[in-house]
């Protein structure tokens, strides 16, 4: 017999879920607790093992996709005679309610669609011929999309039809992690869909938005070192003065826990990883952005360093986001396109972003008169509940001194 896998309630008053990565393929063999795939919440990332011992069939959607919880994101084949896993697991068959009943007793929020009370009627709430409420940011969503008259083929995580269950039904139709599978339009507007990138980054940035306490510190930075640097092992296609910036980085990180930590779930103790695994923002085109990651960075000699950090740029430039929850710092080079400052946001799972602007030249007085010196800006935005302002400030300073004093030996 077939049976659905769906995304668990891990955590009481969790509402989605980004699904990372499948470990598993369309037909392997699977034993009931074995790892199937990975699952970011607003709480940790996680190994979800399989709730049956059988054959993986397929999986119905893509990895990137953000899910409702209990949405389907697989099928197996098991024996006959084994048991559906229930709501908790994933969500079981519901009774037909009346649109009256289900309004009163049960609350959503959507990730999309009109702004709209979830309090409903039998009037604006009008059900599917399933007994199904679609409340009216739903219908809103489902007129946008086009697919109101398809309202009644989508399936429902709950006794109403939610945005996010229509998100999970485009995802799992087309392998399309969108909400619109295609451009639609009318006579006033467009709806475009974003691409599956935009779709992890908007859910990390959601994430961080609802937790992290943001403060920001900015300094400037004597860049003369990394461009004599640079200059002398551009010939040799040497690493970049960014890429020499990143390995700084690495060397504060080292000492400074706090850049390495994360917030436990409870919010009363702090992770505090063994290891500096650093993020580099990388664009992609459409203004797209993923995140590559140097993983162990802190115990690489920098040639080590340049050479992952260049294996680890490539791959995501070819549409690989690698950050997981133990990437506590992403660095951004918001000076490759002549940007001087930016106050950078903090993306979850990382607890801290660097922003480094273009190098320019800074009049610097001296006597009765200036001189130029390169220069570039800093700016670091980083999670209160995790360092304080004067730790913030130490751990800028000590990349400022290792970018300052950077030799070919550092």
């Amino acid at each position: 017999m077939i049976v659905s896998i769906r995304i668990p309630q891990l955590g009481e008053g969790l509402q989605e879920a980004l699904l990372v990565e499948f470990l598993k393929k369309a037909g392997d063999m699977v034993r009931r607790d074995e790892p199937m795939y990975v699952m970011e919440t607003d709480k940790a990332t996680t190994d979800v093992e399989s709730p049956y011992s059988g054959k993986l069939i397929a999986w119905t959607v893509t990895a990137g996709t953000v899910l409702p919880i209990g949405a389907e994101v697989g099928k197996m084949e098991v024996e006959d005679g084994v048991k559906e896993m229930p709501t908790g697991h994933g969500p079981a068959s519901l009774s037909p309610t009346s649109p009256s009943t289900a309004a009163s007793n049960t609350t959503g929020s959507g990730t999309s669609g009109g702004a709209s009370s979830d309090t409903t009627s039998e009037d604006d709430a009008a059900g599917s011929s399933r007994g199904i409420v679609i409340p009216p940011k739903t219908r809103k969503y489902l007129k946008d999309l086009g697919l109101l008259e398809k309202a009644d083929q989508i399936p429902a995580a709950g006794s109403k039809l939610m945005p996010e269950d229509v998100d999970a039904y485009l995802a799992a139709q087309g392998g399309n992690t969108t909400a619109a599978t295609t451009t639609t339009s009318s006579s006033e507007y467009d709806i475009a869909p974003l691409p599956k990138s935009q779709i992890s980054l908007n859910y990390r940035l959601t994430r961080s938005a609802q937790t992290c306490v943001p403060v920001t510190l900015i300094v400037d930075v004597d860049w003369t070192a990394i461009l004599n640097a640079r200059q002398a092992a551009k010939d040799s296609g040497g690493p970049t003065g960014f890429a020499m910036a990143c390995y700084a980085v690495v060397e504060a990180m080292k000492k400074h826990s706090k850049f390495r930590s994360s917030m436990t779930t409870e919010g009363n103790a702090l992770k505090v990883h063994h290891r500096v695994n650093l993020g580099v923002a990388v664009a992609l085109p459409g203004d797209e952005m993923v995140t590559a990651v140097i993983r162990g960075a802190d115990q690489m000699t920098p040639n080590e360093f340049f050479a992952a950090y260049d294996e680890r740029i490539k791959l995501a430039r070819g549409g690989k986001d690698q950050a997981d929850e133990s990437t506590t710092l992403i660095v951004s080079n918001i000076g490759k396109v002549g940007m001087l400052i930016g106050i950078p946001a903090i993306v979850a799972p990382a607890v801290a972003t660097l922003a480094i602007g273009e190098v320019y030249q800074a009049a610097i007085p001296e006597g009765q008169s200036f001189r130029f010196r390169p220069t570039a800006t800093a700016t670091l935005s980083f999670d209160h509940r995790i360092a304080n302002g004067v730790g913030a400030a130490n751990f800028l300073n000590d990349i400022r001194y290792s970018i300052e004093k950077w030799t070919t030996e550092a």
